[in-house]
């Protein structure tokens, strides 16, 4: 059982930065690979970010590739999510998630995974 809880979400103008942090209850995140996902008003939720459970890999969303980067500190159970250069349709509220144990590869697919966080809120002005 993993329980997931976000922070870091905040009213920032386009071009500022954040960083989320999502700290994971547990003995063991470590062995989970860890996503962020979003969802802005009236959309899906989306695939944004991945990270193995070792943090030597990692996957983008091409939205985002170049500008976002996901790390973990396995030492601290906190996977991170650094944005820079941010945009208008970067605004959502923005989740992070483990899937089951045992995927080699991170999935991209939000239905794949199954411990969620309560969210946190990214909102970029023009």
């Amino acid at each position: 059982q993993v329980q997931l809880v976000e922070s870091g979400g905040g009213l920032v103008q386009a071009g500022g930065s954040l960083r989320l942090s999502c700290a994971a209850s547990g003995r063991t995140f470590s062995s989970y690979s860890m996503g962020w996902f979003r969802q802005a008003p009236g959309k899906e939720r989306e695939f944004v970010a991945a990270i193995s459970w070792s943090g030597g890999s990692t996957y983008y969303a091409d939205s985002v590739k170049g500008r976002f980067t996901i790390s973990r500190d396995n030492a601290k159970n906190t996977v991170y999510l650094q944005m820079n250069s941010l945009k208008p349709d970067d605004t959502a509220v923005y989740f992070c998630a483990a899937p089951p144990l045992g995927y080699i590869r991170p999935p991209r697919r939000a239905n794949e995974y199954h411990y969620w966080g309560q969210g946190t809120q990214v909102t970029v002005s023009s």
